[in-house]
């Protein structure tokens, strides 16, 4: 088994080997120290204070690691996680609080709830295209649960994965919260052990491994996974809002958002005006050079970069479509006349690349979609409210935006979450906590009375009795 680089202050007990790691965390959740409300909330305050303190030092890991503007990186990234604090803060105490439900009269007299416990050991693996947010949110979920973590940032955002290694261990209990960097060799070791829950964020195709290591121990998973999310436009749409609120939702993060518009489909009536307007907007987000522009951020590695590129090849383009593997600078580019069939259609794109495809009526793209794997994000930009709700009622997705993208990521009482191959389980707001707990039925009866009924010896008036109870 590989040597972990488990971050942590300098000791001769720190564990070098996974097992170690995860004993050492079990033996401190099991002595208690996370489960009152006191801990957590200190859990909080202290990622509160890290993301004020090292403000600077995310914003500029972020722009090393992607070229992300500090508008995006502090919106996506750091404000995001300001906000879910100040809802655990506001909430936790009540979340806490063991939920009463209704006892039948069959279980007369008692008193039945619900209590909510930490699960345990818990593992985030983070991915690299939001890598400080999609690290933190689900762990500051994990921590108001009252658990242990152990946090796997990407090694693809190398200067992002070093930081929170860095700066983790100087603001949260160490005992309790763990960083190990490091790529596949590190994160094989960390799935053969045995997990109470596992938390793994990015695509289909690792998160069937995950899911296949963690069915060795029936380990639950949380897969948030992506896929190709369309974004539907009839013909009442109001088109400056649509072109506006596509471009700035696909462009952002220069399209590596795993909840982006991956392509547009367009009542044919209006494709050529919509087209327009987002080629307009595109110019006028970025400029007529985007490759000089301070808001555009650029594509994570050289390997992403290639791929984009042949995804360009042959392509039919309406703006954009400029490479420069140097800068790792791919262009927002839209495309025109694309084909189901294109190689930009086969896999979700994460990346400035906006295929639009002119349909004939709104159920020719409701079909289109549901023809493919349920997408994590669906959009549907229509003034109709029956188109609308033809659209709710016909399809299927993880979440979903009416009139715009990705906005229900800042819903916190909206689960955020995929279905299907776009991912299992959700978190955000109140689900985080939930998907970190486990809900534990309690029946609590008195010793007196304890009637015959139920017990042996059975006789017909005893089961009549029974049936009229149940």
């Amino acid at each position: 088994m590989p040597e972990l680089r488990v971050v942590s202050p300098p000791s001769p007990d720190v564990p070098g080997q996974a097992s170690d790691l995860v004993g050492s965390l079990r033996t401190y959740f099991e002595g208690g120290s996370t489960k009152p409300l006191a801990w957590r909330l200190s859990q909080m305050d202290a990622l509160e204070h890290l993301l004020r303190e090292r403000e600077r030092d995310i914003l500029a890991a972020l722009r090393a690691d992607l070229g992300k503007p500090e508008t995006e990186a502090y919106s996506s990234e750091i404000g995001m996680i300001h906000s879910e604090i100040r809802l655990v803060r506001r909430k936790l105490a009540s979340w806490m609080k063991p939920e009463r439900v209704r006892t039948p009269l069959v279980a007369m007299p008692g008193r039945s709830y619900v209590h909510r416990e930490p699960l345990g050991v818990t593992l985030i693996i983070a991915p690299w295209n939001y890598p400080f947010q999609t690290a933190v949110l689900p762990l500051v979920g994990a921590l108001a649960a009252g658990n242990c973590v152990v946090l796997k940032p990407s090694e693809v955002a190398a200067r992002t994965s070093a930081l929170l290694a860095k700066w983790i261990p100087k603001y949260l209990d160490t005992k309790a919260v763990r960083v190990v960097e490091g790529g596949v060799p590190e994160t094989t070791a960390l799935l053969r052990e045995n997990w109470d829950h596992i938390f793994y964020t990015g695509n289909a195709r690792v998160g069937r491994i995950v899911m296949e290591a963690a069915s060795k121990h029936l380990t639950p998973v949380t897969l948030e996974l992506g896929g190709k999310s369309p974004c539907i436009v009839d013909d009442t749409a109001d088109l400056d809002t649509a072109a506006k609120r596509i471009v700035h939702g696909k462009f952002f993060n220069a399209g590596q958002t795993c909840v982006a518009p991956d392509y547009v489909l367009v009542h044919e009536r209006i494709h050529d005006a919509l087209l327009n307007r987002m080629v307009g907007t595109v110019r006028e987000f970025y400029g007529d050079d985007p490759k000089q522009s301070p808001d555009f951020a650029r594509i994570i590695n050289a390997r992403h970069h290639a791929r984009l590129a042949g995804l360009l090849e042959g392509a039919d383009v309406a703006t954009g479509g400029q490479t420069d593997l140097e800068r790792l600078y791919v262009a927002p580019t839209i495309l025109k006349n694309v084909r189901p069939e294109d190689a930009v259609m086969a896999e979700e794109i994460f990346g400035p690349i906006l295929p639009v495809i002119a349909v004939p009526s709104l159920d020719a793209a409701i079909a289109f979609v549901n023809r493919r794997e349920k997408p994590l994000a669906l959009y549907c930009f229509s003034t109709s409210k029956a188109a609308q709700d033809r659209v709710l009622r016909n399809t299927t997705a993880g979440d979903t935006t009416i009139n715009h993208v990705w906005m229900h990521l800042g819903v916190p009482e909206i689960p955020f979450g995929g279905v299907g191959e776009s991912g299992t389980g959700a978190y955000h707001g109140r689900h985080s906590f939930e998907t970190f707990s486990h809900r534990r039925g309690v029946l609590k009866k008195p010793t007196l009375p304890d009637p015959p009924l139920m017990f042996p010896p059975y006789s017909a008036r005893k089961l009549r009795w029974i049936k009229r109870l149940l």
